[in-house]
């Protein structure tokens, strides 16, 4: 079956970094759409950003030119790159697979595959 390990959230300071992994078993990674989602408390889970077989991307605007996501598909790994955090990103950070998007809508939606997320809490 599917399995989806995300790694590396923690407590970080307004204006610091983290990065995000996600290593993908049980499926053929090369040929999957990943993403990262987050959800906040109260608030509904959200798209962070996206990256196709292909390298298409997609970022959430709230987080363009502030984060970037990877792949290694000889590691099946997806990276999520999170710099200049401010606490409004606080959130759990959810892995995905098997998504897709529409570039002509510019519009990403999720796979069925989730992992079991990372906490990312940005201090003030």
């Amino acid at each position: 079956q599917v399995q989806l390990v995300e790694s590396g959230g923690g407590l970080v300071q307004a204006g610091g970094s983290l990065r995000l992994s996600c290593a993908a078993s049980g499926i053929i990674f090369s040929i999957n759409a990943m993403g990262w989602y987050r959800q906040a408390p109260g608030k509904q889970r959200e798209l962070v950003a996206g990256i196709t077989s292909g390298a298409k991307i997609k970022y959430a605007d709230s987080v363009k030119g502030r984060f970037a996501i990877s792949r290694d598909n000889a590691k099946n790994t997806v990276y999520l790159q999170m710099n200049d955090l401010k606490p409004e990103d606080t959130a759990v950070y959810y892995c995905n697979a098997g998504g897709s998007y529409d570039s002509t809508r510019n519009y990403y939606a999720p796979g069925g595959s989730w992992g079991q997320g990372t906490q990312a809490t940005v201090s003030s």
